[in-house]
């Protein structure tokens, strides 16, 4: 997610963005970070095998990202949804200011997260706003996003198959929304049994790509080597950058509103999560 709530950072102006689940099922895109090989999809079924991996080390947890990761790509007009949730609790006039105002504070934060790697919750963001929320309003809030919080179709079945080989899961999401409403949607798409422990920026003093960030979320899923972790997200600076500085492997699944990071090299490039399980098994 792009400048969201919830998802990640802020695109210029106020779209928020996710991937859409229409996605391309035959080319898959493997990158070595030093030299480049390609994994691709065969007529027949099956792949060349990828580079990427650390030479007597295998893979004991992966960590995802949440927007534009675990949750489709599309795109969402921040204006227009807080308009529509501030018009059913201020009156007419009151309620495009509001709006604008919740809108604003979320930009300036999300580019305090830029910046600083400094968090912030949704009681900041109306803090800022100059906003008291009335009875009633998160709940229209929650309401209005929860068509745009379905999980990737592909999520279940790789988490689970994941965690059937002995693989840890986790999640490491930055976002303002408390841990509360991440696991009722994960729990809404049978996911939430799937995860061994979760980190949300609003919990914790950094957001991505802050070092301790990542190590927030090995210790919520057990682990202590981050070089048998891999990281899964659609950020070149906050998720590739980010993990591998802490010594984990990187697979970015490329969005193209995503701002690029040049000094990013991820360990591999995957068009879809489905792709994630045969390049662990090169791996």
């Amino acid at each position: 997610m792009t400048g969201t709530i919830a998802l990640s950072y802020p695109a210029a102006g106020l779209l928020w963005h996710f991937r859409v689940a229409g996605r391309p099922h035959r080319v898959r895109t493997c990158h070595q970070a030093a030299g480049t090989r390609e994994m691709r999809a065969r007529p027949g079924g099956g792949h060349r095998a990828a580079a990427g991996n650390i030479p007597g080390v295998s893979v004991a947890a992966v960590i995802f990202d949440w927007g534009g990761t675990l949750t489709p790509w599309h795109t969402i007009d921040a204006v227009q949804l807080w308009g529509e949730v501030c018009a059913e609790h201020f009156a007419a006039e009151q309620a495009p200011q509001i709006a604008a105002a919740i809108c604003a504070a979320e930009r300036e934060l999300w580019q305090l997260a830029t910046s600083e790697q400094r968090s912030s919750t949704m009681t900041h963001v109306f803090e800022r706003a100059g906003v008291v929320p009335p009875d009633g309003l998160l709940a229209s809030y929650t309401r209005a996003w929860d068509p745009h919080t379905y999980t990737d179709p592909d999520a279940a079945a790789l988490l689970d198959s994941l965690r059937r080989r002995g693989i840890r899961v986790g999640v490491l999401s930055n976002t303002f929304w408390p841990r509360a409403w991440h696991e009722e949607i994960f729990r809404r798409d049978g996911l939430l049994g799937l995860i061994d422990g979760a980190v949300y920026s609003s919990e914790i003093d950094w957001t991505k790509p802050h070092p301790e960030a990542f190590r927030a979320a090995m210790t919520a899923i057990g682990v202590t080597d981050p070089s048998a972790c891999v990281f899964v997200g659609d950020r070149p600076l906050d998720d590739v950058h980010g993990a591998q500085s802490v010594g984990m492997r990187a697979v970015l699944i490329p969005n193209s509103d995503v701002p690029s990071f040049p000094a990013a090299r991820p360990d591999a490039v995957v068009s879809r999560l489905a792709d994630l399980g045969p390049l662990l098994d090169s791996w």
